[in-house]
């Protein structure tokens, strides 16, 4: 009979988790590193990565709980427990679409705290409350602030100007999330159970849990972080679902992306940028990346220190293809149901080698995109195409790369390999004759499968597919 462990998906509160028997991933060395500093603390990470619960468990050292640590890294390292008075201001959980409501949750945590360590009848605005902490600081044996977001030329980073940024210091990359290594030592018994439930095995079940749930780097050349969220309700369900996506809906990333007018081919290949760039949100500016880095969709994935540039990408499976189908009905009529529809048909049609077919379906996407979206933007045609080979490449292998020059599209199945590339006020026939004179099928001669080339002539009147060949 299989033994059930109790799996902390959702649970934030660290006396809760260990007095309740779940199972912890021990962080506690390297908080212990931090709370022996007086050093106050700024951490930005994506939601569901554990950023309540360590709090939490903050809170749960600096008020002297020694029981709750017996077993964990910190209970060797700790020497002296001592109680202090802890004050957590928690925002998360309440909509503040005014000054007045904002300052009513204030208020209830200042009364809160005024009955336990004394009163003092003075009222604080947000800015005003974090200037305090400041000119408080000889008071102060810890401050810890951490959120998604760090926005530029906000109040409350200017007032609290002492904050050491940690968001990407390699020494703590891995305090929120799970290693690969604390996945294997602490969940191995849960693996092995999702490797018989999915007639896999055991190593098969590693390299698909760090396919669809590892990659995150929130340091350059450090190791990758599974989503923690999304590995616990895994293990939970003996599935390999989207659980970190379905969990919330970035619908202002794709609106960020449609004023900009982004290029998606960016988010795809990857975007490099200076730290500057993607660390601070600026409300003013039409730039997507930060928000969508902080928010999780975008990871660092490399690092060119000579020239202090990042590179940012999808993490992950889970997110790469799940923030495509949910940009499909934004760029075009197609609902989410239908598109799913449609990405399977255009899988099946590839395999079984109907060219024709798959162009002819195509279409339907290019025809589905209201008017008004458009206006006559290149890059929205191009978001589309690019949408749906990327998805396609869920099933089979789909590319936008080549050895010699750069084919639009280069997908591979069982049996053959296709090039396609498409030409916007162009003819199809050109379009095949630049596959030919750049030499996009050569790395594939030897190959054995069937090559296929597609010339496409996108019209830019009809917005849509005009013709096409297939050779």
């Amino acid at each position: 009979m299989e033994q059930v462990r109790k799996l902390p998906i959702g649970i934030q509160y660290f006396e809760k988790l260990r007095t309740q028997g779940y199972m912890y991933v021990d962080k506690t060395a390297m908080i212990y590193k931090m709370a022996s500093t007086a050093i106050p603390y700024f951490l930005s990470r994506p939601r569901r990565f554990g950023k309540s619960l360590l709090l939490s468990t903050f809170e749960a050292y600096f008020e002297g709980r020694k029981d709750l640590f017996e077993g964990l890294a910190i209970s060797d390292l700790e020497t002296q427990w001592e109680e202090f008075p802890v004050l957590h201001l928690d925002l998360n959980a309440e909509k503040y679409d005014s000054v007045k409501r904002l300052d009513s949750i204030l208020s209830r945590y200042i009364e809160q705290w005024e009955d336990l360590y004394g009163k003092d009848e003075r009222e604080q605005t947000l800015k005003a409350f974090y200037g305090v902490l400041k000119s408080s600081d000889r008071y102060l044996r810890f401050a810890f602030l951490t959120g998604v977001t760090k926005f530029a030329q906000v109040s409350v980073f200017s007032d609290l100007n002492q904050l050491v940024d940690i968001s990407l210091k390699p020494d703590y990359a891995s305090l929120c999330g799970i290693t690969k290594d604390e996945l294997l030592q602490v969940f191995k018994p849960e693996l092995k159970i999702l490797a018989d439930k999915q007639n896999m095995t055991f190593d098969e079940v590693v390299a698909k849990m760090i396919q669809q749930y590892d990659g995150y780097h929130f340091a350059p050349d450090t190791e990758g972080m599974f989503n923690p969220f999304s590995v616990l309700n895994s293990l939970n369900f003996s599935d390999f679902d989207s659980y970190w996506f379905q969990t919330g809906t970035p619908t202002y990333l794709v609106d960020l992306l449609k004023e900009s007018n982004y290029d998606l081919r960016l988010l795809f290949e990857g975007v490099e940028l200076k730290q500057s760039a993607f660390m601070e949100y600026r409300v003013d500016v039409k730039n997507p990346i930060p928000m969508i880095y902080q928010s999780g969709y975008l990871t660092i994935k490399d690092y060119y220190k000579k020239l202090g540039l990042y590179t940012l990408r999808f993490p992950n499976d889970e997110v790469r293809y799940g923030f495509l189908e949910f940009l499909m009905p934004y760029y075009t009529d197609v609902t989410n149901d239908e598109s799913g529809f449609h990405i399977a048909k255009f899988y099946r049609e590839l395999e079984s080698g109907d060219a024709n077919a798959f162009m002819e379906r195509l279409k339907v996407f290019f025809a589905k995109i209201p008017y008004e979206l458009t206006n006559d933007n290149e890059r929205h045609y191009q978001a589309v195409f690019y949408i749906v080979f990327t998805l396609i490449g869920q099933y089979i292998d789909a590319e936008v790369r080549s050895a010699n020059g750069r084919a639009d599209a280069v997908v591979k199945t069982k049996d053959y390999i296709y090039v396609f590339e498409f030409k916007l006020a162009g003819s199809a026939e050109e379009a095949l004759k630049q596959i030919d004179d750049k030499g996009y099928l050569l790395p594939y001669q030897l190959d054995g499968r069937k090559l296929i080339k597609v010339g496409v002539d996108f019209s830019r009147e009809k917005r849509n597919i005009d013709n096409y060949i297939v050779k």
